[in-house]
């Protein structure tokens, strides 16, 4: 039986798309098991854009050529499986640096993760084909219905269960200082729609064969759109101020990229040799006619010891306190029986005159969630659990401008990187990527942390134990980085922060209302997915 849905399919297809209609069973799940791995190649370190075309292509025809929802939510989480281990595998590092039971552990905690992550697009794909009907996949409606889910998609992923938004679409951006401009308006899940959306309705049309007589013309727009895009953001950074030229007077920033390897970072014996390099890093001597450092940034625990109360330590890190500055260091906080992931502001007097505490914890790095059931520790040194900090708040210390402070990945959560009300000039990030060697995890980190730069409109400094060490200004534009695996220093300016974004004032409602609307008027008109071309 053909529903009236069916009725209308265009029965010319490419041969591309008739060879993958052939596709059944288990080789659809490999299929969409391997397109979701392939996407991955957009990402940095690789930035291949053009590989979201054809994944996305096929997760959409999945998902719309289902049965029922369900048999798409399946094809959903294939391709999930694939998107998330492929693009995550570098976690398993981490389990392979602490050793022993918790190396056992590295594959089954990847697939794990990856597993639940993928419940995402299978909700996706669900809804999709759900709403849309089984069709053919490629039309304008369904390019912007499944865009539209995808990013509601993206952003539930970051909040529920205390989120993980990493590697969202809009970030494979980050090979364009232009394209990245229009984050400041919509956030990465904006532009994570504007990617799944483009990437559909340009792979649509190829993929249908409608590249023939005028129809190819449909699949210019999206060609069009992310031309537009990039010469508004090549318009608004050519009316800004250039790279590295306004930056706040008599501040000179230090960034100290000690390189210690992971396995070695908590040697119990090696960690006064540790501070006492980090120490030697902060007075080497600049570059000739460079103003000397007022202000030194260590890594997150790059002081591998409980801080506060020790005055000994204290007095040794004064060495590493610019006159007149203050060192802002990661390192351990005790108060009474919790522990805090901390960095301290630490002056000439050796007085700790600010700190703040990490608040968005790791799971099962930083503390262990369910830890009566689970009989593993976390993978971070000590048996302790890390407790979180009370909030976000701005730190003030003498001679800089206020900023936020982010330890790790913190810095990862669209529009949760400020307190409430509040916009400081600048954010620290401050990281220890160690874990994960040299692997693509710290290039995808570091991509995140410029977009924060760009929604915000203000700039990051961020500070890794092996990089990527860098100054960002507040248009995503890097002035100066260290790579990964390197040892040394960055000495620069702190640049100003522009005026306020759109995205600083609304954070993701306007993306998210957006999308809703999309979905809303689309199943309001009772309309199916109009094809392409």
């Amino acid at each position: 039986m053909v529903s009236d849905r069916d009725a209308d399919a265009p029965v010319a297809a490419s041969a591309l798309q008739a060879g993958v209609e052939g596709v059944g069973g288990w080789r659809r799940l490999l299929l969409a098991f391997v397109m979701g791995a392939v996407a991955v190649a957009a990402f940095p370190p690789f930035h291949i854009i053009p590989a979201l075309a054809p994944a996305i292509a096929v997760l959409i025809w999945l998902s719309a050529s289902a049965d029922r929802p369900r048999d798409a939510a399946v094809a959903g989480l294939a391709f999930g499986l694939g998107h998330f281990i492929a693009g995550l595998y570098w976690i398993s590092g981490a389990f392979m640096v602490v050793g022993g039971p918790a190396s056992v552990a590295a594959c089954p905690a990847v697939i794990g993760l990856s597993f639940y992550l993928a419940l995402f697009p299978a909700a996706v794909c669900a809804a999709y084909r759900a709403l849309c009907g089984r069709n053919v996949p490629f039309s304008v409606t369904a390019a912007i219905t499944f865009a539209a889910l995808w990013t509601l998609g993206e952003w539930l992923r970051g909040w529920l269960l205390t989120g993980f938004p990493w590697n969202p679409m809009g970030s494979v951006w980050v090979v364009s200082d232009a394209m990245l401009q229009v984050a400041g308006l919509v956030g990465v899940y904006g532009l994570s729609l504007i990617t799944v959306f483009t990437a559909a309705a340009f792979a649509g049309t190829w993929w249908q064969g409608k590249w023939r007589g005028g129809a190819w013309q449909v699949g210019m727009v999206p060609a069009a759109l992310i031309a537009l895009i990039w010469m508004g953001g090549s318009v608004r950074l050519g009316q800004v101020p250039a790279p590295g030229t306004n930056t706040v007077e008599d501040v000179r920033l230090r960034l100290v990229q000690p390189h210690i390897p992971q396995r070695l970072k908590w040697v119990r014996e090696l960690r006064p040799r540790h501070v006492q390099d980090q120490i030697a890093l902060s007075l080497q001597p600049g570059a000739d006619g460079e103003p000397p450092p007022t202000h030194v940034i260590w890594a997150e625990t790059a002081i591998p010891f409980y801080v506060n109360g020790d005055d000994v330590l204290l007095r040794e890190l004064v060495a590493a306190v610019p006159a007149g500055g203050v060192l802002l260091s990661g390192g351990l906080r005790r108060d009474g029986d919790a522990r805090f992931n901390s960095l301290f502001a630490i002056n000439g007097d050796g007085r700790i005159v600010a700190s703040y505490d990490k608040v968005h914890l790791v799971p099962f790095g930083e503390y262990m969630p369910l830890a009566g059931l689970i009989p593993f520790r976390k993978l971070t040194s000590g048996m302790v659990d890390f407790s979180a900090g009370d909030g976000l708040a701005a730190t003030v210390v003498a001679g800089l401008p206020p900023f936020q402070a982010l330890i790790c990945y913190e810095a990862i959560f669209p529009g949760k990187v400020t307190a409430t009300g509040t916009r400081p000039a600048w954010l620290l990030n401050v990281t220890n990527d160690a874990w994960y060697g040299m692997s693509s995890g710290p290039h995808q980190h570091f991509a995140m942390v410029r977009i924060r730069a760009v929604e915000e409109g203000v700039p990051v400094v961020r500070v890794a134990n092996t990089g990527i060490s860098a100054v960002v200004d507040p248009y995503g534009r890097v002035l100066a980085s260290l790579p990964l695996g390197a040892r040394g220093i960055i000495d620069a300016g702190l640049p100003r922060a522009s005026a306020p974004t759109v995205f600083s004032t609304y954070g993701n409602g306007p993306v998210l209302i957006l999308a809703f609307l999309a979905i809303s008027v689309i199943r309001a008109l009772g309309r199916r997915p109009t094809r392409l071309g």
